[in-house]
């Protein structure tokens, strides 16, 4: 595989208040409801869907929203190569958050599909992706990324089953890459999961979108030490992020129905792109099980 030119992480951007408008908003339900009844639970923020986690919720193959799937076709839409959507059927709790996933190097998006429905079961509009051409890089992927984020929140026929302010971004390979250019040049994303990710550039100071970094301790593609671990410390120290590597696995490990991988991407992305707190239980303290060989963390900051 040969090297694409480095590219200069754009300059630092600050992330707006986003937690602070947030807790506000929450706040403000709980003011409202001081009169009322005592609550089994009060949500200590608006956008918590579904019931408390467990560990058995967050590990099984489908959670506890019904969803559907629709088709986007490549000529139906432009900055990226068409996909599918996977979405819950109801609305009753409120709009959800969505995830885009692109897949990576000279693969299609069905290397990412059973991600979606996964991530859309828990509570999460989610598209995978095609990309406009299977040897697209990590930068142009992570461009087709936010190209298809901003096609689900404005034109797509899901569109208001979400909240356009909650979006985040995922890929495997050089969709992994393209999940942290696209964190680099959207700083308001909420979250980035790149899976087994390789890019030529290695340092993300830049970024300041929550990033779970998950690399494979046996992977010769994207060898941790050259990819993954520089990708992580690089990140700043004040930002929400986590570095996990599965243990004995391959490159090629996210591309398959994975319990690790879907359990640590379904918290991160439900601690931060829907401010569920209940879901921190799972990331920290730092998690061991047989199936990690390594993990770090800064804790989610308050």
């Amino acid at each position: 595989m040969q090297p694409v030119p480095t590219i200069t992480p754009l300059p630092t951007i600050r992330r707006r208040p986003r937690r602070a408008l947030r807790w506000a908003l929450a706040l403000a339900v709980v003011g409202a409801g001081l009169g009322a009844a005592p609550a089994a639970h009060a949500a200590a923020s608006p956008y918590e869907r579904g019931p408390a986690p467990t560990t058995a919720s967050i590990e099984a193959s489908r959670g506890y929203f019904a969803i559907a799937q629709s088709t986007v076709s490549a000529g139906s839409v432009s900055g990226f190569g068409g996909g599918t959507i996977y979405y819950p059927t109801s609305t009753a709790q409120g709009t959800f958050g969505a995830v885009a996933i692109s897949p990576g190097y000279t693969a299609t998006q069905s290397s990412v599909a059973w991600l979606g429905p996964r991530i859309a079961s828990q509570g999460f509009v989610v598209i995978t992706i095609d990309t406009l051409s299977r040897f697209d890089q990590p930068a142009s992927r992570g461009t087709q990324l936010l190209a298809a984020l901003d096609y689900l929140s404005n034109t797509s026929s899901v569109r208001t089953r979400l909240d356009r302010s909650r979006l985040a971004v995922m890929g495997h390979s050089m969709g992994g890459g393209g999940s942290l250019s696209a964190a680099n040049t959207r700083p308001a994303l909420q979250a980035a999961i790149p899976l087994t990710g390789w890019h030529s550039v290695k340092n993300w100071s830049g970024v300041r979108v929550p990033t779970l970094v998950i690399g494979a301790e046996n992977d010769t593609v994207a060898p941790v030490s050259s990819h993954s671990e520089p990708f992580y410390t690089s990140l700043p120290s004040s930002l929400d992020k986590a570095y996990l590597e599965l243990n004995n696995a391959s490159h090629s490990a996210p591309t398959s129905p994975n319990t690790t991988v879907a359990k640590y991407s379904i918290s991160w992305l439900k601690r931060f792109v829907d401010d569920d707190t209940r879901y921190e239980q799972f990331l920290c303290p730092a998690p061991a099980a047989s199936t990690i060989q390594e993990y770090r963390d800064t804790c989610p900051h308050s």
